[in-house]
């Protein structure tokens, strides 16, 4: 028999080494869910991509309006990691989201993978916001100087770049008051959209052509598909609010209701705005004038124009420009939290998980963040950072969905995994969203994949290089999913190891009969009767030293551990 150690059964069994429960006051009801889940999406996906989306489903030459139905395929490709990241949150409703389910599922090695993914997505979905600022921008300039008399002339780089470190400055500050801005700014933009569009299909002809022939999906189900790849991210915010999930009420059931609603009106306010934006304006009005192969960045300004006049176009131009600066401080405040949540499991340098001594607030990550901002803003194309964007959206979203799959079939050797809320027709949903982000992946093309596998060789070295050194080994659930498969009795005996030493509160190596008893219900958690429990405990006692040593607990056969109760003597 090999000699009994703790070093090989960490992770096993829960405990409170393994899931941590941050203890924020639960003062988060369920329409504040929804809320917080809209504001994080309702921007960009609005505001910038819908002309660039038009191009794209034309084959990049020819602008058509179909759109529409890119965003709802988008949002029924969502729909699996979004039921799947309930059933995580309601196992797990503490801070942190993603990132705490993936390191809880795969450990460490994945958990930097998707640190880096996470980090990287809320990083260039930020970026993206800051060049919807800058595409709007001119329109508050020539404004002003129509207002004043005066010409006026901005350099909208600079102005972007500026921006930037404003909002850095206020990260670091960490002034708490920005989401409680964020989100009437969104809602009342959201609302002058929606109301804008209705008006649209009353007052203006409807060019149904445009937006339900043949010709308006582009080069038919390819172009759909291609194109809701690319307009993924815009549903990047949908599961949000589980990153909170130590702060809601009830949150076994409002982060489910909560995510699963916010996407259903995500998806109606995408599909019904964007409809509109077609039906009543050429696809053509969104190319740039001096350019018909360029997609302009305004959107929402030539819409609310072609719709309302000067006046109206200037109002939307106001409204876009304030929310792309709203989602930019908030998505770098997102951003930032990954790599410091990373240095404090010990995965990248401490520095990273270093607080500003005044504003406790992660000075190190934040600057990073900005600076991986600033470069992308500066040197990418915008098209290129909307790919990259969505393309880590459907890698987070793959591994959530294989998360499900491998802490479900897990369960039994860490059993701390017991969601309330279970996934519908599982594993057929589960597998339905891991095959359809592999296809959405494959049709965005080389920046998607890419992207991709940046982050995971960038994810791999950096763990060879640091975390591997400093993180502590645990047994993960993917360790123990992938020995099942290799050798199912050791699977057992490691579980009997994790339970036997998470319950030992002594120095020496026996259990006495409580602790007996606590190691077996981690086993089967209320299964077992005391009386049977005392039956067994006596039987395992070989020496009848009122104690069971790792040996004997070890030689407990199925029969034992599936025998549920006894009768009365």
């Amino acid at each position: 028999m090999e000699n009994p150690s703790t070093n090989d059964i960490r992770g096993i069994v829960v405990g409170p080494t393994e899931v941590k429960e941050e203890f924020f006051e639960r003062k988060i009801g369920l329409i504040s869910v929804v809320i917080i889940s809209l504001s994080a999406m309702l921007g960009s996906g609005l505001f910038v991509l819908p002309a660039l989306a038009m191009l794209e489903m034309g084959g990049g030459t020819i602008p058509v309006g179909g759109v529409w139905l890119a965003y709802f395929l988008a949002a029924i490709v969502v729909l699996p990691a979004a039921i799947s990241k309930s059933e995580l949150a309601s196992a797990m409703p503490f801070t942190g989201g993603t990132y705490v389910y993936v390191q809880k599922t795969f450990g460490a090695l994945v958990g930097t993978i998707s640190g880096l993914g996470l980090w990287a997505n809320f990083m260039l979905k930020s970026a993206f916001a800051l060049i919807g600022f800058k595409a709007y921008l001119w329109v508050i300039e020539a404004a002003i100087g129509d207002l004043t008399g005066l010409e006026m002339e901005i350099d909208i780089q600079v102005a972007a770049l500026l921006l930037l470190i404003i909002i850095i400055i206020i990260n670091i500050r960490g002034l708490k008051s920005i989401k409680k801005v964020q989100t009437p700014i969104i809602l009342s933009a959201t609302t002058f959209l929606l109301g804008l569009s209705v008006w649209s299909l009353i007052t203006m002809p409807i060019n149904w052509d445009s937006v339900v022939s043949k010709e308006a999906f582009g080069g038919g189900i390819s172009s759909v598909a291609t194109t809701a790849a690319f307009v993924f991210v815009s549903y990047a915010g949908v599961t949000k609010i589980a990153a909170v999930g130590g702060e809601i009420k009830n949150p076994n059931k409002n982060i489910p209701n909560g995510i699963l609603l916010s996407l259903l009106i995500s998806c109606f306010l995408y599909v019904f705005i964007t409809f509109s934006m077609a039906a009543v304006m050429n696809p053509s009005d969104y190319l740039e004038e001096d350019d018909s192969h360029h997609a302009r960045h305004d959107p929402v300004y030539i819409f609310a124009e072609g719709v309302g006049g000067e006046l109206i176009g200037t109002i939307a131009a106001l409204f876009s420009v304030i929310v792309m600066t709203s989602m930019a401080v908030a998505g770098m405040m997102a951003a930032s939290r990954f790599p410091f949540a990373m240095a404090k499991d010990k995965l990248i340098p401490d520095a990273f998980g270093k607080v500003h001594p005044k504003f406790q607030t992660p000075q190190l990550s934040i600057i990073f963040t900005g600076l991986s901002m600033g470069l992308a803003i500066t040197f990418l194309p915008v098209h290129d950072v909307a790919e990259l964007a969505s393309g880590f959206k459907i890698m987070i979203f793959i591994v959530i969905n294989f998360s499900v799959i491998i802490l479900r079939t897990s369960s039994s050797s860490h059993n701390w995994y017991m969601p309330e809320w279970k996934s519908p027709m599982y594993p057929f949903t589960q597998f339905f969203g891991v095959l359809a982000g592999f296809w959405l992946l494959i049709l965005m093309g080389t920046e998607a994949l890419i992207g991709a596998s940046t982050a995971i060789i960038l994810g791999l070295l950096i763990f060879k290089s640091y975390g591997e050194k400093y993180n502590e080994s645990i047994i993960s659930p993917w360790n123990t999913f992938t020995l099942t498969l290799k050798n199912s009795d050791e699977v057992e005996i490691r579980r009997k190891k994790a339970a036997f030493f998470s319950v030992k509160t002594r120095n020496d190596n026996d259990l006495d009969f409580d602790e007996f008893t606590t190691a077996m219900n981690y086993l089967k958690p209320d299964t077992y009767e005391k009386q049977y429990l005392s039956r067994l405990f006596s039987q395992l006692d070989n020496n009848k030293n009122g104690k069971i040593s790792l040996e004997e607990f070890i030689q407990l056969d199925e029969d034992a551990l599936n025998q549920h109760s006894i009768e009365a003597e």
